[in-house]
């Protein structure tokens, strides 16, 4: 009987994830709702604890980015990525990926990735390269680079995890040495493949059948899309060099521990360090602050980026799911326990498997990581494998359905970038597999010998 009371819930869990994701933006939060609501006054579990200290992480983060973008300082980003790819455009199916890699790495967030596409694009075309091979690859480095970021909500949430659920407490620089040369590995040979993928403009009949039509022909090659040129403030640097200062400080301050200011801890009375999440919050909402006084923000439009959109949406989603499924977890953790340990301790890679469904399902790495890695640690699973297979949190590529993904889509003018016949046979399956697998092998090695 407890089994199939458990299936149920769990059903519950999955039902609410697949609705909300379809129905897209803010209803993965508030369809959670509906699932707290029959786990609670259904089936009476006791709520689980929802993330309030994530949360506020990520509130922090998107609120300095978002303060950034209002001052103009992420297109002074922009601007010299561009000047890099058309420096070398050549080489714009390796370089593309690496640029939107970097940018997500420095932001946090993947979705500063939509002003580089269209710039990517143009310059394939210009070169005569089959746009969809760097755009495919740039959209999935943008994603792939959110757990190689130090202000990223999925590499701050792995800290905390780690840190609430064993008794390691590592450092954000230690898990960044192991997940950002996994996440740039899958990059760069996601990238190598996508050289050689589809047929050059020249010999892709298709193409050349409907360049033929002179509408097509004159929106394939009309105008560009370009930043430079542009000249920005100096209110615009300056917002920029507190944004990559506050970063530095981030790092910093995770690598040497005796710069935090140290408390007694209010349950074992020993004095701890003042926690990652605290210390990023305290340095992004000051870095936010210094930007907002010393560039010439309108504060009233901070809120209307669209790095704060897409920002609060996701906290939003995390905050509705990760609750939902902590409920059910610590309800049956003891059942749990003894169903999955064995199976987890003999089968590890089950624990990838299992995070790149959710992280799918979720739209969101931070909150698969969120839903998946606590239950993994409480089952036993080694927090060296939950670091090695970090990249397997990056799992909605599998449908093309994710906003960078068809802005890939809708930014090349060949129409080579594309959703396939049959959905799953899209421009980004190859080079996001390529990357995910490649991730958590190189990710896996180095966690065994940095911190096995």
């Amino acid at each position: 009987m407890d089994a199939v009371i458990i299936i149920l819930q769990v059903t519950i869990i999955l039902a609410c994830l697949v609705f909300g994701a379809k129905k897209g933006g803010m209803a993965l939060g508030l369809i959670a709702g509906i699932g707290l609501v029959l786990l609670v006054f259904v089936f009476r579990l006791e709520p689980g604890e929802p993330p309030v200290s994530v949360i506020l992480t990520i509130l922090a983060v998107i609120g300095c980015a978002a303060t950034l973008q209002q001052s103009g300082g992420l297109d002074v980003m922009m601007q010299a990525a561009e000047r890099l790819l058309r420096r070398h455009p050549e080489q714009v199916t390796i370089l593309g990926p690496l640029v939107t890699w970097t940018l997500t790495v420095l932001c946090g967030t993947g979705h500063v990735v939509y002003t580089m596409l269209p710039i990517i694009a143009d310059i394939a075309i210009k070169k005569d390269i089959r746009p969809e091979r760097p755009m495919a690859a740039s959209s999935v480095a943008a994603q792939m680079g959110v757990t190689a970021s130090p202000v990223s909500v999925a590499t701050v949430s792995v800290v905390s995890i780690i840190a609430e659920n064993t008794d390691k407490n590592w450092s954000v620089p230690q898990i960044l040495m192991i997940s950002m040369p996994a996440s740039l590995a899958g990059v760069l040979l996601a990238a190598l493949w996508s050289m050689h993928r589809g047929k050059d403009l020249d010999k892709d009949e298709d193409f050349q059948r409907r360049l033929a039509d002179p509408e097509f022909k004159a929106n394939v090659y009309s105008g560009s899309t370009t930043l430079i040129g542009k000249v920005f403030p100096a209110e615009a640097y300056r917002a920029t060099s507190i944004f990559l200062g506050a970063i530095a400080v981030v790092v910093v301050l995770g690598a040497v521990e005796a710069l935090r200011p140290a408390f007694p801890d209010p349950e074992t009375n020993e004095i701890e360090p003042l926690s990652m999440n605290l210390a990023i919050q305290i340095v992004m909402l000051a870095a936010g602050a210094l930007i907002l006084l010393t560039c010439k923000v309108n504060a009233g439009k901070i809120a209307s980026t669209a790095v704060f959109k897409s920002g609060a949406t996701a906290m939003f989603s995390i905050f509705g799911v990760a609750w939902m499924t902590e409920t059910v977890v610590h309800a049956h953790l003891d059942s749990l326990e003894k169903g999955l340990t064995s199976v987890l301790a003999d089968h590890v890679w089950m624990y990838a498997i299992v995070l790149f469904i959710i992280g799918k399902l979720v739209n969101s790495q931070a909150a698969g990581l969120l839903v998946v890695a606590p239950m993994a640690l409480s089952l036993g699973v080694d927090p060296v494998i939950v670091i090695g297979f970090i990249g397997a949190s990056y799992g909605y590529f599998i449908l093309p359905t994710y906003p960078s993904d068809l802005a890939a889509i809708g930014f090349d003018p060949t129409g080579t970038t594309r959703i396939g016949k049959y959905i799953i046979n899209h421009s980004f399956l190859v080079p996001g597999f390529i990357g995910v697998i490649t991730s958590c092998l190189v990710g896996t090695v180095l966690a065994q010998l940095l911190l096995a």
